[in-house]
Formats: structure tokens, C-alpha cells, sequence
């Protein structure tokens, strides 16, 4: 199954459905289920703006399974609609209009028994049985 990276404390929010978009410099025609690693990298000024969420943040492990659904070109419009939809957890994509990337639509998120594992670089693959 693909995998992707992401720092904490973005993994958790994915992991509990508050985060549905994760954004990439590079697009994907992948769509599927894609399992979510948190990474043992940390956003620590990010971590201080969630702590309120009171999520576990787990790192260096496989925590989340989701589908990744769309994979969307951030422009204006895209900024509006991330603004309107959580404008406290999209506020970095949504206030640096300069970055140019991609957002990857992310459904049906499902936190999994963590699987210490490290991670990679773009989508990765891990043999995953339920």
C-alpha cells in the first residue's frame, strides 16, 4: 500500500479527520487508500498552535489509514475554500500566497495500531494487512 510522510503535528490532525488536505510541492495521479507515517520530524511552533486538539503525537510510526481522493492545484480560489473550511489548521497555505503547490484531498481517515517504522521521501510502499 502507498505511504506518505508528514511532520507532526500535522500526521495527528489527518489521523483524526481535522486535517483533509496535505500539501506537496509536486502533484500525484495516485488515488487510493494511503496509509499516513508520522514522521520524526517536528513542527514545534505548529505543535504550541494544536496543543488545545489534545491528540497523541506519535513519530517515527504508520498511524492512519486514508483515501486520497483529488489532488488539487493550491491557487485563490483553492485558498478560499481551505479558508472557509478550517482557516485555524490551513492558516500557513492559506496566508503564504507566494508558495505554488498541490493539495492532496485526504477521506475517510481511520487511525490505526501504530507500526514503528521510518520513513521516505514521496508516496513509498509498505506491505500493510489489516
Amino acid at each position: 500500500m502507498k505511504v506518505i510522510t508528514v511532520k507532526q503535528p500535522f500526521a495527528s490532525l489527518i489521523a483524526a479527520g481535522i486535517k483533509c488536505y496535505e500539501f506537496r510541492t509536486w502533484k500525484t495521479k495516485y488515488r487510493g487508500e494511503l496509509l499516513i507515517h508520522a514522521g520524526k520530524g517536528v513542527n514545534k511552533r505548529a505543535m504550541e498552535k494544536y496543543k488545545d486538539y489534545n491528540l497523541d503525537y506519535p513519530s517515527g510510526a504508520i498511524i492512519a489509514k486514508v483515501n486520497l481522493t483529488d489532488c488539487v492545484l493550491i491557487d485563490g480560489k483553492m485558498r478560499d475554500k481551505l479558508k472557509e473550511e478550517n482557516a485555524i489548521v490551513y492558516s500557513s497555505v492559506i496566508n503564504d500566497t507566494e508558495w505554488n503547490g498541490y493539495g492532496f484531498k485526504l477521506e475517510n481517515a481511520r487511525k490505526i495500531e501504530p507500526i514503528p517504522i521510518n520513513g521516505k521521501l514521496s508516496l513509498w510502499d509498505y506491505d500493510y494487512k489489516e
